[in-house]
């Protein structure tokens, strides 16, 4: 293999270097004539955040619950499980016909993959996290995730009102 030079290493990331300079001026080439064809009459309903048709009402800064994100961490995960699972599906067949040890080697990681997921939902499950109402109870041994009941602070004992 023959000893390239300085110049030679760079010439072959010259077509790199022209390809990301060439889509950063394209880019601000669109932007800018983009902003000088384009009508500009800003108005207070215009310049008003759209929320699917409605008036928007009160502060978009909002306390969500914690359990939209856990769910929305599930779903990902058992999308992720579904992109990596789908391509061994797809090749399962034309491993088997090279002998089957590479078919059944597949077959075993992906069984131990789905494992290892089914095991990770079974845990989530029996801790609660799955449940999007949740009750007030008392601590139990059987380790299944419970919380005390909110203790009022500052009111009497006959003044306190019931959590329904």
């Amino acid at each position: 293999m023959p000893v390239l030079g300085v110049d030679t290493e760079l010439m072959q990331y010259s077509t790199v270097f022209l390809l990301l300079g060439s889509a950063v001026a394209l880019t601000f080439a669109l932007l800018t004539l983009s902003r000088l064809l384009r009508p500009y009459h800003p108005t207070p309903e215009k310049e008003m955040t759209y929320e699917c048709g409605e008036d928007p009402v009160g502060s978009g800064w909002l306390r969500f619950n914690i359990r939209f994100y856990v769910v929305a961490l599930v779903f990902v995960l058992f999308d992720v499980e579904l992109a990596l699972v789908f391509p061994i599906a797809t090749i399962f067949k034309s491993l088997t016909a090279g002998g089957g040890t590479a078919a059944l080697v597949a077959f075993a990681e992906l069984f131990f993959f789905i494992g290892v997921l089914f095991l990770g939902l079974v845990y989530i499950w029996k801790k609660g996290d799955l449940g999007w109402v949740r009750s007030f109870r008392v601590p139990t041994e059987q380790g299944i995730r419970s919380w005390e009941q909110p203790k009022q602070v500052g009111l009497a004992p006959s003044s306190a009102k019931r959590i329904s």
